[in-house]
């Protein structure tokens, strides 16, 4: 147990590895607890494919009847996602579904928690649940995900893509970190049945939710990272 707990405060720190261990143990009395690193990435400028892993078809998931037999999220969750205007690219691999990606412009219900983040720019996306199957990950589907994306967006004249990742998982951090994200905030969301208490780094900063109906919204301006030292998008491996 020490060495375990020794481990994850190498990984993710001493504050958010005594939170991961708390979510874990609350988990078990109905508590659930969820902290988020808000970060944005630079589309890149002059977005190529690159050709590595020709293999490795990406397409766009346009409506709930073009998801897949077996595809590893709940039918209402898609459903509800294509409601709010998600785009979707799916990689495939022959016959397989190698991974995915979904992002939308404008303003984002959160699957997990109850929260909207809302891009004041008109020149930002937000992306989320990118998945690669597990026994692909040392592959180039997560690259050539984020290459098909990458061109996508530019060509909607898209400049930053924004994103949340779970501060408990070291693989993300490590990939995203990779990608020369730039960190714009975090928020720590602990919820009791229908109550849920979000505290922030970004306005509101408190919010106490009593039910589904009610829910924070945090702003996120990617107009300001402009002055900000450009970082183009490089996929070194295929890790995800």
């Amino acid at each position: 147990m020490n060495n375990r707990f020794l481990q994850t405060t190498v990984e993710l720190g001493w504050f958010n590895a005594l939170l991961y261990c708390f979510a874990r143990l609350a988990a078990h009395c109905g508590i659930r607890l969820h902290r988020y690193y808000f970060v944005a990435q630079r589309v890149a400028a002059t977005p190529q494919r690159s050709g590595w892993g020709k293999a490795i078809q990406v397409r766009p998931l346009a409506m709930l009847a073009d998801i897949p037999w077996g595809y590893p999220r709940p039918r209402d969750v898609l459903a509800e996602r294509f409601r709010q205007g998600g785009h979707s690219l799916a990689a495939w691999r022959g016959d397989e579904l190698a991974g995915f990606l979904w992002y939308q412009f404008g303003a984002y219900r959160e699957d997990e928690v109850r929260v909207r983040y809302c891009l004041t720019s008109p020149y930002s996306a937000w992306d989320y649940d990118v998945f690669v199957q597990p026994h692909l990950r040392l592959g180039p589907t997560f690259c050539r995900l984020w290459e098909e994306a990458h061109f996508r967006l530019h060509a909607r004249g898209v400049r930053w893509t924004c994103s949340r990742i779970s501060a408990f998982n070291a693989h993300s951090l490590r990939a995203h970190a990779r990608l020369g994200t730039v960190r714009m905030g975090s928020a720590t969301f602990v919820t009791i049945g229908r109550y849920q208490c979000m505290v922030a780094t970004l306005a509101p900063y408190l919010h106490v939710s009593l039910g589904p109906g009610t829910c924070p919204q945090l702003r996120f301006d990617t107009d300001v990272l402009e002055r900000s030292p450009v970082t183009e998008v490089v996929c070194h491996t295929g890790k995800s």
